[in-house]
């Protein structure tokens, strides 16, 4: 056998996975678990009455954005809702605690990190009533093995995802991303450099052409505020205007709906599952070098 140290992991092109095999000697090899996640489960939906088809759908918001936990390495969250609230875009279907519930710390100390960058996110945040909840929900309850918010989805152009991580040079997305591809909806992501072509590199299609997606290859400094800067001319649209944009959207949301319900994404991953698997063995195989 090989003595090759393996460190498997979800994370692709990651300076943090280079940094560890540096310092340990060990080789990385990688799949998108969370992809694998999302279809395990979000399985199901594409047969369920709860969504409503894309084609009787009457748009009037601009944005669905689920927020909960917002603090520790979840700042980007927090800068996003800064200018959520600095832009007045709330008059959408927007999520807020008040304390954070994984690391419970007041929201109000989880932004102090940020007011050099933004001196006035004390007192933008302290003219919000919070926590903001949506319909019928309270404590931000944790929706990452399902689908829900089917009536906001249901009248909004798009939906925002912010990411787990949104910094430093990797590509990470997780069934956050997935959530709105299930749902059949647009979406713009708040995430690492270059996720939007990452997800492209599985089949995905996203949406430049309907909108500015220059976003996503802006460095980490500037991208939020480039995404800030896409939610409010989208904002400033008419319903019939949204309806329009949503509407001509329709077709990259139905490749994305048929590629991950119908075998299309499975068969990619599946795919690289197996050679990251044969990776493996051919490392240690009998004329392997160890």
């Amino acid at each position: 056998m090989s003595g090759t140290a393996y460190i498997v992991t979800s994370e692709k092109n990651s300076e943090n996975v280079e940094y560890v095999c540096d310092q340990f000697g060990w080789k990385s090899l990688y799949y998108f678990f969370h992809g694998w996640a999302a279809l395990d489960w979000y399985r199901g939906y594409d047969r369920t009455f709860l969504i409503t088809p894309p084609a009787e759908r009457r748009i009037s918001k601009t944005f669905v954005a689920p927020n909960r936990i917002i603090a520790g390495e979840r700042q980007h969250r927090l800068e996003v809702l800064y200018h959520i609230f600095k832009n007045k875009l709330t008059d959408n279907h927007i999520s807020c605690p008040s304390v954070c519930p994984a690391e419970d710390i007041s929201i109000y100390e989880a932004i102090k990190p940020l007011t050099a960058k933004y001196p006035d996110i004390q007192q933008v945040f302290a003219k919000q009533s919070l926590p903001i909840n949506f319909a019928g929900e309270t404590d931000h309850p944790m929706h990452s093995c399902w689908l829900s918010l089917f009536d906001e989805c249901a009248e909004s152009l798009l939906y925002l995802v912010t990411e787990t991580v949104a910094t430093g040079r990797r590509h990470h997305i997780t069934e956050k991303t997935f959530k709105p591809i299930a749902l059949g909806m647009p979406f713009v992501i708040v995430g690492t450099r270059g996720s939007l072509e990452y997800l492209r590199s599985y089949g995905f299609r996203t949406f430049e052409g309907i909108w500015d997606e220059s976003y996503d290859l802006e460095e980490d400094d500037v991208r939020i505020d480039r995404i800030a800067s896409l939610l409010r001319s989208l904002d400033e649209l008419s319903p019939a205007a949204k309806q329009d944009l949503f509407d001509q959207a329709q077709e990259v949301v139905e490749h994305n709906w048929n590629h991950f319900y119908n075998g299309g994404f499975e068969a990619v991953l599946w795919q690289e599952l197996q050679e990251m698997l044969n990776g493996i063995d051919t490392d240690s195989g009998p004329n392997s070098q160890g």
